[in-house]
């Protein structure tokens, strides 16, 4: 089968050929019919966050239709939309038990530690898949399994009550996603702070208020929009020690600032003004859980949500189109989520 995978750290992704996956008693054998690029690939691919031995095929928003399910797979079975929850997990360790997956003992991720949905077909076992609703386009199932689902986790572990006010900075894939999410629950107030134009305009047209840091300090900006006082909630989105301060900085009294974006870099804060005199919290959002994603499709199938704003273009799977938006996505620049369609 076709597959475009990472031959070596800081290299562009390449065309491959690579054997059809043989599916074990508890897998399925899914044919992807679309697959979502993160800008998560790009870090893997540059060697910002570490994968699985090399080559590697990436991909980790995956959705398609079950080829062929393993004997001891029940409930499931071939022509089936689903889409992929991207742990690879034991089911059996304390994490799991506790539906805290992500931390699982030997939980491996899609697209990291093994291949992932740039590729015609991907094998997984069958308790990482969910049903596809009719409803559900593809494209947008699978940007769901990152984008949106980290997003509603995020969201999630602010414990965002409704009439807070929210600052999503970031107006990316993740930022669309939230801002969306964020009015859904309840939010008074929400705000997109981005550099790019494009972006912030579609925020707008989402429901959200727009901070264009290009033009305004963004911890200003926020706490203009909001009468000097801060927000509830900061989701940071984009992994950069310069925006997760400012996501502390725009805080108001007993506000939460989760930090999503990956970087490897730290950032400074003034530990008493910012946060022990706010009793302000500084909390990690790792992934999502899989409970999350049958919510999340069901919001989409319900047309709570528009993931039509979030996906904007589709590219087919070739290296040289899937390297292109990731120099775009390296530079940010790119539009908020592109879709492999195999």
């Amino acid at each position: 089968m076709k597959a475009v995978r990472i031959v070596a750290v800081g290299r562009p992704l390449a065309d491959s050929q690579i054997p059809v996956p043989e599916p074990g008693p508890d897998d399925v054998l899914v044919r992807v019919r679309a697959a979502g690029i993160c800008h998560s690939d790009v870090h893997y691919r540059n060697g910002v966050s570490s994968t699985g031995p090399l080559p590697i095929t990436p991909g980790h928003e995956v959705a398609g239709t079950i080829e062929k399910a393993g004997d001891r797979v029940a409930g499931f079975g071939p022509g089936d939309r689903v889409a992929l929850h991207y742990m690879v997990t034991c089911g059996l360790c304390e994490f799991c038990a506790r539906g805290t997956e992500q931390f699982c003992v030997s939980g491996r991720m899609i697209g990291k530690h093994v291949d992932g949905g740039y590729a015609e077909y991907i094998r997984i076992p069958a308790r990482s898949v969910v049903r596809l609703p009719d409803a559900v386009p593809f494209e947008h199932g699978a940007v769901m399994m990152c984008s949106t689902a980290t997003s509603f986790h995020a969201l999630r572990k602010a414990r965002l009550a409704a009439g807070e006010r929210v600052a999503v900075i970031g107006a990316g894939g993740l930022g669309l996603s939230a801002v969306q999410l964020a009015r859904a629950s309840g939010a008074s107030t929400v705000i997109a702070v981005d550099v790019n134009p494009d972006r912030l305009a579609q925020a707008q047209r989402l429901g959200a208020l727009a901070v264009d840091a290009r033009q305004v300090d963004p911890v200003g900006g926020v706490r203009d929009l909001t009468g000097g006082a801060g927000v509830d909630v900061a989701l940071e989105l984009i992994g950069n020690p310069a925006t997760m301060q400012q996501a502390v900085r725009m805080l108001a009294v007993f506000g939460r600032a989760v930090l999503v974006g990956i970087t490897q870099e730290s950032f400074a804060v003034d530990s008493y003004r910012e946060v022990i005199g706010r009793e302000a919290e500084i909390i990690g959002g790792s992934d999502h859980l899989r409970s999350e994603l049958p919510l999340l499709l069901d919001m989409a199938a319900r047309g709570a949500l528009d993931m039509a704003s979030v996906v904007t273009r589709r590219v087919s799977l070739e290296a040289g189109a899937i390297n292109e938006i990731m120099q775009e996505l390296e530079q940010h620049r790119a539009p908020s989520r592109t879709v492999i369609v195999p």
